[in-house]
């Protein structure tokens, strides 16, 4: 079992969800409240990820952030090294690959709220930010929580992006995915297997743990929102 790698997956996943969650909050609200032109193509923009080959994705991301780039240039001048081939160009082609998964759920999340409950919540006298955390996030929540385990689990087990951008690095971005392929290539079953067995265990736990949370979260909050407002 190659706990490195294991670490180093559990903290890509990690960072991706905290770098994400208010990316999905926000950009979810805006999606699924707004009506503006040119909408549809920045919901394309969010789907690309989802449709594109993985190594498509990262062979255009390898360009993007290179040393080549005024991104990578950048990274290169202000640190001192690449950005491609380091755990954080993986972070950052990490959260760029799970857009999709963090924005759609919360954005039908925000959409599934009816208006008069935002316009109930204006003529109360709470403010756009008050009437998001006390009335939409509560009834988001559900959304907003499936959005990130979706990208938790989605990057624990990505592998193309992670390979086209990071490579096989130990302990810099070989990841778990990696070090499965790295065993399988070598014929060696038996740590493929075993290595395999605790990625779906630990991708289900959490599953099964996130979701439960949710369900209670949401039911002690919808009794809240419930109430009348206070003036």
């Amino acid at each position: 079992m190659d706990w490195q790698a294991l670490r180093l997956s559990l903290a890509l996943a990690a960072w991706t969800v905290v770098l994400l969650l208010p990316v999905s909050v926000i950009m979810g609200r805006f999606l699924g409240t707004r009506s503006f032109r040119g909408k549809g193509l920045v919901e394309g923009l969010v789907m690309l990820p989802l449709v594109l080959p993985p190594t498509v994705f990262g062979f255009y991301l390898l360009v993007l952030l290179g040393r080549g780039s005024p991104i990578g240039a950048a990274w290169q001048d202000l640190f001192g090294r690449q950005l491609v081939f380091t755990f954080e160009g993986l972070v950052l082609a990490s959260v760029l690959f799970n857009l999709s998964f963090a924005i759609q759920p919360a954005q039908r999340a925000f959409e599934a709220i009816p208006t008069a409950l935002r316009e109930a919540a204006a003529s109360s006298g709470m403010s756009p930010l008050r009437a998001l955390w006390a009335v939409e996030l509560p009834l988001a929540w559900p959304g907003v929580v499936t959005a990130m385990v979706l990208t938790f689990a989605h990057t624990l087990g990505e592998f193309g992006v992670v390979l086209m951008v990071g490579g096989a690095i130990p302990g810099e971005t070989r990841t778990i995915a990696i070090a499965i392929y790295d065993r399988v290539q070598a014929f060696d079953m038996e740590a493929a297997a075993t290595m395999s067995a605790v990625l779906v265990a630990i991708s289900l736990a959490t599953i099964a743990a996130t979701f439960a949370l949710s369900a209670r979260f949401s039911a002690r909050d919808s009794t809240r929102v419930g109430r009348r407002p206070e003036q």
